[in-house]
């Protein structure tokens, strides 16, 4: 190939991509008899890529995607055919919040051919109370695709940290005969093997832990106010994950200005998640005071309230409970978000007041959370381990 035909493609390549970034209005020149400019012409697939991009982006001048059924399923399909799976996702954000498709969430056909995450997820949940009876079981289905992914990605990180923390809590160095572990209990005697009697004389014994008394309380205390959506969904499957475990007891509550105990949906998070009703204003006091009913061992409970901390009821009682609660020995944690997005926003006098009072204050991504509650279990200082992250935590004033 010569070098004037290489020179021609790229610039040939080049007046494409403009056009797919300019849209429809580059053609304008063209239409006028002008030079070609970035109205250069497209090719079937561009042409329909360029539809795709036209009826999201450049809504505002066109009729967009309306509110027609078909026309939105076949958007979702062609969207997936010219696009990568993390565009694809940013594209049907853009839709929701452009053209307002709160009709998309509400058509079995569509929420079929959506790829699901956790902020469809938070749609679901928002609507859930609306969705016809024959939408919510596909919506339930979507939910649950999203929960099961969580899950396999998060859970065992989690199962696996809180055990490992627990573990030497778990052995018990004073058994009873039928709690003895015996063959912790050879390979720690090995060295007192007598070889005139063939046998091991112990010297210590290692026993199963008493399992019948969880070793630690966690609660789970979540704002369900619109702005805590991504962070409510997290919650929700961490605190299945953490049900799931003897060794702990967990409860969940979530809040806005009503308090409403799920712990008996923890067995089935999807149920769990239907059951919170994103939304509403937000009193915190009112939630601490409720999860100051549910402690009965203080020094083995471990509170991680949920919050963005803009406090609709009374903020200077709201602050006293939580004093209360740090005094009487429960770890309280405060997570300004549980989500991936990075810095939230939250009420920063009221985070600098938590953090006075010594709770730590800070956001955490999905992928720390399990690491944060080994350490909270470890008894180990939280803000040694937010730095040791990189986590910026609440100062006080």
């Amino acid at each position: 190939m010569s070098e004037s035909m290489v020179g021609n493609v790229d610039e040939s390549e080049r007046l494409r991509r403009w056009r797919l970034v300019l849209g429809s209005p580059a053609d304008e020149p063209l239409r006028s008899g002008g030079e070609p400019g970035a109205g250069a012409g497209l090719s079937k697939d561009d042409q329909a890529m360029d539809r795709v991009l036209e009826a999201l982006y450049d809504s505002d001048r066109s009729a967009g995607l309306g509110s027609s059924s078909p026309a939105v399923a076949r958007w979702l399909g062609d969207i997936r055919t010219f696009f990568p799976s993390s565009v694809v996702r940013v594209m049907q954000q853009d839709a929701l919040q452009r053209l307002n498709l709160q009709q998309m969430l509400l058509e079995p056909e569509l929420l079929a051919s959506v790829d699901a995450d956790v902020h469809l997820v938070a749609n679901l949940i928002a609507l859930s109370k609306v969705l016809p009876t024959r939408t919510r079981e596909t919506a339930r289905q979507v939910i649950q695709k999203v929960v099961e992914e969580l899950q396999r990605k998060l859970g065992g990180q989690l199962v696996q940290a809180v055990r490992g923390s627990l573990n030497r809590a778990v052995r018990n160095n004073r058994p009873r005969h039928n709690e003895i572990d015996w063959d912790r209990t050879i390979r720690a005697n090995l060295k007192h093997y007598q070889p005139g009697w063939r046998t091991i004389i112990p010297e210590r014994l290692v026993g199963h832990g008493r399992k019948q008394t969880s070793l630690r309380d966690i609660i789970l205390c979540i704002d369900q106010s619109g702005s805590m959506a991504a962070s409510v969904v997290y919650a929700g499957v961490f605190g299945a994950v953490l049900a799931s475990l003897r060794a702990v007891s967990t409860r969940m509550v979530v809040f806005d200005t009503a308090v409403v105990d799920l712990t008996e949906d923890l067995h089935d998070p999807v149920e769990l998640l239907f059951g919170v009703q994103l939304g509403g204003g937000t009193d915190i006091n009112r939630a601490l005071a409720y999860c100051e009913g549910l402690v009965r061992r203080p020094a083995q409970t471990i509170l991680v309230l949920i919050t963005d901390l803009y406090e609709g009821g009374n903020a200077v009682e709201m602050l006293r409970r939580a004093a209360s609660l740090v005094a009487s020995g429960v770890t309280v944690i405060c997570l300004l978000a549980l989500d991936d997005k990075g810095a939230p926003g939250y009420d920063h006098r009221n985070a600098s007041a938590m953090a006075g009072l010594g709770i730590s204050t800070f956001a955490c991504t999905p992928d720390l959370f399990p690491s944060l509650m080994a350490a909270a279990i470890k008894g180990e200082d939280l803000g040694v381990w937010a730095a040791r992250q990189d986590i910026v935590t609440a100062r006080p004033n």
